[in-house]
């Protein structure tokens, strides 16, 4: 059973995709982020989310729980893509999209500025190297104080591009999460 943890919709039960192409994120680790993540938001008030390999949506669901502006959420598995669906209709949330695609083909088109927080938790066969290619090419798209949020397994080493700073690695076992922002290019 996965859930929500706090805020608005705290502790409603969300839908999670059928199979086993999907690994959600544990309440616990949940729980731990959102921790740091509202240490270093100071708040999701007027956060733009997009929520990359977003499985059941639970990371992005959580953040508008929590107050955030908007949340795009995509997926390439046409279950993953019905489960988010499901969850937004349910939890009767109006500023969500949900996108079946590749994160690739995303990011290729992603708004220049359009997100304040990135999560991206791919399956863990995806190579790290394209994580990380992931990231680069996603530096257009976010503030200049985004954070991106990347979830491996413990047993992958993750290393930022050059154009992002990483702030926070945190290990719960089996999963670690990589918390980093974009680097800001000195006036010359």
């Amino acid at each position: 059973m996965t859930r929500i943890i706090a805020g608005t919709h705290g502790g409603r039960q969300i839908r999670t995709p059928k199979g086993e192409t999907t690994r959600p994120t544990s309440d616990r680790v949940r729980e731990a982020l959102f921790s740091s993540l509202e240490s270093v938001l100071g708040g999701f008030t007027g956060v733009r989310v997009l929520d990359l390999f977003a499985g059941s949506g639970a990371l992005g669901l959580e953040s508008l729980s929590r107050g955030a502006e908007s949340a795009v959420f995509v997926d390439s598995d046409a279950r993953a893509v019905a489960a988010v669906k499901a969850n937004v209709r349910d939890l009767g949330l109006t500023h969500a999209q949900v996108v079946r695609g590749t994160a690739r083909s995303y990011v290729e088109h992603a708004p220049v500025g359009a997100f304040d927080l990135v999560f991206i938790d791919p399956p863990y066969a995806v190579p790290t190297e394209q994580v990380r290619d992931l990231v680069e090419a996603l530096t257009e798209s976010v503030t200049v104080d985004a954070l991106f949020v990347v979830e491996r397994s413990s047993r992958d080493r993750f290393d930022w591009p050059p154009t992002v700073e990483g702030l926070r690695e945190r290990r719960y076992g089996e999963t670690t999460l990589w918390l980093g922002r974009p680097l800001v290019e000195s006036p010359t």
